[in-house]
């Protein structure tokens, strides 16, 4: 503990190492079950929960994933992915969401970091911080355990998978609720705004020709370490905000191979 606490670098450090696995890991799977929007949803409604949750004297990470968890509800009761107005819908509720909970914040008389909610402070980040990453990547790690061929199933043919009994709308609840953990647990690293950029970017480059669902996982959780690695070094060397660090090299890592493949 006294290395801890002697090594400010130390839970920071730890942080972007398991969010860097972690959110690539999880938006491998959402990618393939076509539901990366949820993901832009949840971490805009994240935030009337934790101004709700401050009000009442609620730890806010309760409260940011009730309310993220809540938000998916709604826009999934509201719509379907084949229908039309279906990214319609999210956005508009994204957007509400997000605005109700700029308008609780006076409301409820309480200060938020909202700079920090919404870009991450990581290199302020405490065991508190650390430990709700760590409750994250267990439940993600025991949903894949435990549900792989269901996730897979679903994944390739909703509709072939929910004819063969499995309850498609308890998994798609699951995953929202681990989605939400995700978006809450990767506040300090990248913010609840910031976060689409490490869920989307290295799952991009892990699932090209990848054969598997459990090989991409494995590649994108890779390329997402790297990626988060590389921003906390130069954040640290260059006296940077880490989350716009990591996103900005999230874009540069999917420019860069472009333009080599033209030259």
């Amino acid at each position: 503990m006294s290395f801890i606490n002697s090594s400010w670098w130390f839970v920071p450090l730890i942080i972007t190492i398991f969010s860097g696995i972690l959110c690539p890991a999880m938006g491998t799977v959402l990618i393939t079950h076509r539901r990366l929007l949820q993901v832009n949803l949840i971490s805009h409604c994240v935030l009337p929960g934790l101004a709700l949750a401050l009000g009442l004297g609620i730890h806010p990470s309760i409260g940011g994933v009730i309310s993220g968890l809540v938000g998916a509800i709604i826009a999934e009761s509201l719509t379907n992915k084949k229908s039309e107005n279906y990214e319609a819908v999210m956005n508009t509720i994204l957007a509400g969401m997000l605005g109700f909970g700029v308008l609780l914040i006076p409301l409820l008389g309480i200060r938020i970091d909202l700079e920090a909610v919404l870009f991450g402070d990581l290199l302020t980040a405490n065991l508190g911080d650390l430990l709700r990453t760590i409750i994250a990547f267990l439940t993600f790690i025991l949903l894949v355990t435990f549900g792989y061929e269901k996730v897979v199933y679903v994944g390739l043919d909703p509709e072939g998978a929910s004819a063969s009994g499995i309850n498609v709308s308890l998994l798609n609840l699951a995953l929202s609720f681990t989605t939400a953990l995700v978006i809450v647990s990767s506040m300090s690293a990248v913010g609840v705004i910031l976060v689409i950029a490490l869920v989307s970017t290295p799952t991009l480059l892990g699932l090209d020709k990848a054969q598997s669902l459990r090989i991409a996982m494995m590649r994108s959780s890779f390329f997402g370490l790297c990626i988060s690695l590389l921003g906390f070094i130069l954040s640290i060397v260059f006296n940077l905000s880490p989350g716009p660090a990591i996103s900005v090299i999230c874009v540069a890592s999917l420019i860069i191979p472009k333009i080599g493949n033209k030259f």
